[in-house]
């Protein structure tokens, strides 16, 4: 089992940055660990997960070449870098986690932290 606790939204302007962090407890290096966001309309997206050893990732296509998602195992955390923020981008974003790799369904990951909210202003 694993907890997990983000920080780093906020309000920033369009094409800002930010980095959100996720610090775990548990197991942290057995874990995938991944980003997805909850959209003001309620739709949930995958935008980013990491393998166990972080050299393996994933992007939606809608962040691509924009957000970068790192871990530090020896750190039990994971990090989500945003550059060039639009508007479209904001969204309440959740830390996950799972054993099982290849997850890209938000239904699919068992652990999730609290959320950060992430606006973006025109």
């Amino acid at each position: 089992q694993v907890s997990l606790v983000e920080s780093g939204g906020g309000l920033v302007q369009a094409g800002d940055s930010l980095k959100l962090s996720c610090t775990a407890s548990g197991r942290f290096k057995d874990y995938i660990m991944g980003w997805i966001r909850q959209l003001p309309t309620k739709e949930r997206e995958l935008v980013a997960r990491i393998n166990w050893a972080g050299f393996s990732t994933y992007y939606a296509d809608s962040v691509k070449g924009r957000f970068a998602i790192s871990r530090d195992n020896a750190k039990n955390t994971v990090y989500l870098q945003m550059d060039n923020l639009k508007p479209e981008d904001s969204a309440v974003y959740y830390c996950v986690a799972s054993l099982l790799p290849g997850l890209n369904s938000a239904d699919d990951y068992r652990y999730w932290g609290q959320g950060t909210q992430v606006t973006v202003s025109t």
